[in-house]
């Protein structure tokens, strides 16, 4: 499937929601100004206004070849979502003693590295053969192992600890995984699982990467609502510990529309959550 990356609507989205969400209360300043602003992107024909740069294809890549593609910049891209889940993870993290740990669907290792460092044995499991040879240099002390979320290379009870970060949205439905994560881990044992907020998701949709010098490709989010990770959670066994909602922290992707409409990009998002972050145990 592809489309074209639309720069003018995605700006007059987030000038929308703006003013949808301060409507009520807003200062009357800042809604003239948002109405001014969709005015002004509504009627110019596009190319007119001093956009970034829009019109290239978009297509959507199935996991292996996205994430194929994906990992030749995967780690050199700023995240807002990264940087609001890695301290609430942290705090988790540092409350668990070393064990044997999992990083499923590990992607680059970012969070093999983050346990390493705190005295785990890891193992990094992926589907992507790009994405492990990144791990593997980042973390070369850790095991890796190529896998399937909904099927992972492990025995059962096998590890002290399970984290899985940013993946499961990609899943079109919770179930297997979730059942896959419990089987792994021995009773008694800890889960920590992340993931775009639906919220977030259901809004803004995609996120994008570049494919090729002028192509943008993403690897589909799916929303799933807070009620469905906790059924996934139940039929898995999994007991609730916390789920932690880290919002908007008024950082916007350097170089990227949403700077271009930074007032109304920052109150689009303000106060929304934009990972949600669950603490999950085996019970014993």
């Amino acid at each position: 499937m592809s489309g074209e990356f639309r720069v003018r609507e995605l700006v007059l989205g987030i000038e929308g929601l703006a003013l949808l969400r301060h409507a009520v209360d807003g200062d009357e300043a800042f809604l003239r100004a948002r109405v001014a602003d969709i005015r002004r992107f509504a009627a110019e024909e596009r190319g007119a206004e001093k956009l970034p740069d829009g019109g290239s294809t978009v297509s959507e890549l199935d996991a292996a070849a996205g994430y194929a593609v994906w990992s030749k910049v995967y780690d050199s891209l700023p995240s807002s979502y990264i940087d609001v889940e890695e301290p609430v993870v942290a705090s988790i993290l540092d409350g668990i003693a070393p064990g044997v740990a999992l990083d499923a669907a590990c992607g680059t290792g970012r969070q093999t590295r983050a346990l390493a460092c705190r005295g785990h044995h890891v193992i990094g499991v992926d589907q992507s053969p790009e994405m492990l040879a990144k791990a593997r240099a980042n973390t070369p002390e850790a095991e890796f192992r190529i896998g399937h979320l909904e099927e992972l290379p492990l025995a059962d009870g096998s590890v002290d600890l399970a984290v899985c970060s940013l993946a499961m949205t990609h899943l079109p439905e919770l179930t297997a995984g979730a059942a896959e994560l419990a089987r792994v881990v021995r009773p008694g044992g800890r889960i920590v699982v992340t993931d775009l907020h639906p919220f977030v998701i259901a809004l803004q949709g995609q996120c994008l990467f570049v494919r090729d010098s002028d192509e943008l490709a993403f690897v589909r989010n799916h929303v799933h609502l807070p009620g469905r990770y906790l059924e996934a959670f139940r039929r898995a066994g999994l007991r609730v510990r916390a789920c932690h909602e880290p919002l908007f922290n008024g950082q916007l992707p350097p170089g990227g529309y949403e700077e271009f409409i930074a007032d109304a990009a920052r109150a689009a998002w303000d106060g929304l959550p934009i990972v949600i972050v669950w603490d999950l145990e085996v019970p014993a």
